[in-house]
């Protein structure tokens, strides 16, 4: 049943193929019918053609990584669908379901070759149909990439926390154990009553500023305590968002995981049950 030129003339898909083109292609589809109920296909399943709703509808949807069904576009007359597997033969992309019963004119790759075999300009005109939606992806996938997001927490921190994350990783080290060991050992020994009677000139301004028991150190210990202390749950903070960032990530990907899995199941099943059907009617036929 040969379909109308002026419906695929439509059709943003093939809106630059002329007249003649598109009436070379009218004659090579057919008109396939569908219940309403019925899944036309499933993401993953194979898929070489595309479909130009002529009555009915159809709604296309996906599941997310949560297993909640998306739905990403009710389709109506005029409509069409499924042109990525059309134009490289790949697997499907999205499911579709058929809401209304659907009248649909089927494009596939061998209609698509014929096409271009009698009219090969006409794959120009294809190229620049694909090349139209191409750019609208690209402008709305611009403006939802996905970033890395511990880059992104490194980026936007402030002085006063790129400081806190130094003092804290530097509080920890070696090196502040053995400076401060150094530190101490030289001022008790400053202020010790024989190093005052060695009779050296020039360390005399350097000794006995602070008597045992030490308070002024005592001071200083203390005020550094506190203030290392302030710099150091500063970035204990950060690294806690981090770690909360990190697991909300692994959560994700084992959730992701999950659904994967569960959506092979059901795939499996379904393709079991397709099976089983089809052998029912072979076996009654064979009745």
């Amino acid at each position: 049943m040969p379909a109308d030129a002026a419906l695929l003339g439509e059709v943003p898909f093939f809106a630059f193929l002329d007249e003649e083109e598109r009436a070379t292609l009218a004659a090579q589809v057919e008109i396939v019918r569908h219940p309403a109920g019925e899944v036309l296909f499933n993401v993953g399943d194979p898929g070489d053609s595309l479909y130009v709703i002529r009555a009915g509808a159809v709604e296309v949807f996906v599941r997310n990584d949560t297993g909640h069904r998306i739905v990403l576009e009710t389709a109506g007359p005029r409509h069409f669908f499924g042109e990525m597997s059309l134009l490289d033969g790949g697997p499907r992309t999205a499911s579709v379901l058929v809401s209304e019963d659907l009248e649909a004119i089927r494009v596939d790759r061998e209609d698509l070759f014929k096409l271009l075999q009698k009219h090969p300009t006409a794959s120009l005109d294809l190229l620049a149909a694909m090349g139209r939606r191409l750019r609208q992806t690209g402008e709305l996938l611009r403006h939802t990439a996905s970033r890395n997001v511990n880059k992104e927490i490194e980026d936007t921190r402030s002085r006063v926390q790129r400081v806190a994350d130094w003092i804290a990783e530097f509080s920890g080290s070696l090196t502040f154990l053995n400076l401060h060991l150094l530190l101490f050992f030289s001022w008790i020994v400053l202020n010790t009553a024989w190093v005052q009677h060695l009779g050296f000139a020039w360390l005399q301004p350097f000794t006995g500023f602070d008597p045992f028991p030490y308070g002024l150190l005592t001071m200083c210990v203390s005020l550094e305590a506190i203030v290392l202390s302030v710099f150091v749950l500063l970035s204990q903070t950060r690294q806690a968002a981090k770690e909360r960032i990190r697991s909300d990530v692994e959560y994700e990907v084992n959730l992701k995981a999950e659904m994967e899995v569960a959506h092979l199941h059901e795939k499996v099943d379904q393709l079991n049950a397709d099976l089983l059907a089809r052998l029912e009617k072979i076996e009654g036929r064979l009745r």
